[in-house]
């Protein structure tokens, strides 16, 4: 869990008394959006609020202070460890990766180049920072139905945004990489497509995604795959929001392999992620062993049902 000192250190120093107040509230800080000449933004518990000049959330947007763009110069300069170069391929991809895990989206100018590959981003004028909050024991509830006689199976996550889906993720890999009760110890890969699994800064995790866990950070999920198989010789391969036929090839490439896969993917419903056409092959092949469903009721998220391969509800 983000502490109240981590959050300042996000920030340079002539600006931390200004982020005191919502750094105490670092357990509950979601999102702090950042648009210069626009009012600052901080997400708690999910709701919006606003930040006045003298550092206090508050409520109302009439008396909320807005974002200046030397302030937006300073912050980006201030996580890149003032060194914009250094950092050039993770603002090509248009976020950046910071200690603990929390990540700085980012959008201005787009520098284009011929082949029409972004080559850099300047005049950054919008932020986004999202705080990471690992949460051990998320997986819990799951972790007695993932498994069958010992041997883990094929798990399918489906959330809609926002039910924690990459924190249930992340602690399910965790305990399957260390071993529980219910299964030992596996060599597990993750493709940490967006640096939102482990959390990777300058390629080490700054989440705990467990001892036996090999990480391929900011890596396209159907590339990483395979990557991973051809030199990890993982038992298992965890990928966050699988979205595309490549993403569904890569899968059934990784099972042909003899590897387990652990996915997540956005849906409302297990009736909605069985609907996408791009899932089919793996909806008729029965190849996920279990679903699990996630959703969001009085403000809180949970599991609402797990499901077997033949979609018959083994818990609730």
């Amino acid at each position: 869990m983000a502490g109240s000192g981590e959050i300042l250190r996000i920030f340079p120093d002539y600006l931390r008394d200004k982020w005191k107040a919502v750094a105490q509230k670092a357990d509950r800080l979601q999102e702090i959006r950042l648009r210069v000449q626009r009012e600052i933004v901080v997400i708690l518990d999910g709701k919006e609020f606003f930040l006045d000049k003298r550092g206090q959330i508050v409520q109302d947007i009439s008396v909320a202070d807005k974002m200046e763009g030397q302030d937006m110069d300073a912050i980006l300069n201030h996580v890149c460890d003032y060194s914009l170069y250094a950092f050039a391929d993770e603002m090509r991809q248009g976020f950046l990766t910071i200690p603990g895990g929390h990540r700085v989206g980012i959008a201005g100018q787009v520098i284009l180049e011929k082949e029409g590959h972004i080559r850099n981003m300047k005049h950054i004028c919008y932020m986004n920072i999202r705080i990471s909050h690992e949460i051990k024991g998320a997986a819990d509830k799951a972790m007695p139905h993932i498994y069958e006689n010992g041997r883990l199976q094929d798990i399918l996550l489906i959330s809609p945004p926002g039910c924690g889906k990459t924190t249930l993720l992340r602690d399910m890999v965790r305990q399957i990489s260390d071993g529980n009760r219910f299964g030992e110890g596996m060599n597990v890969a993750v493709v940490d497509e967006r640096s939102e699994i482990a959390g990777c800064y300058m390629g080490c995790p700054q989440n705990d995604v467990g001892r036996r866990t090999d990480v391929l950070d900011c890596c396209p999920k159907a590339l990483g795959m395979m990557m991973l198989i051809r030199s990890m010789s993982p038992q298992a391969i965890a990928v966050d929001e699988l979205g595309g036929e490549e993403d569904v090839k890569a899968v059934c490439q990784v099972l042909q392999c003899g590897s387990r896969i652990i996915a997540t993917m956005h849906g409302d419903s297990l009736e909605d992620v069985m609907e996408k056409d791009f899932f089919r092959d793996l909806r008729e092949r029965k190849i996920f062993g279990r679903y699990i469903l996630l959703e969001k009721k009085d403000g809180k998220c949970k599991i609402s049902a797990i499901y077997d391969r033949s979609f018959r509800v083994c818990c609730v």
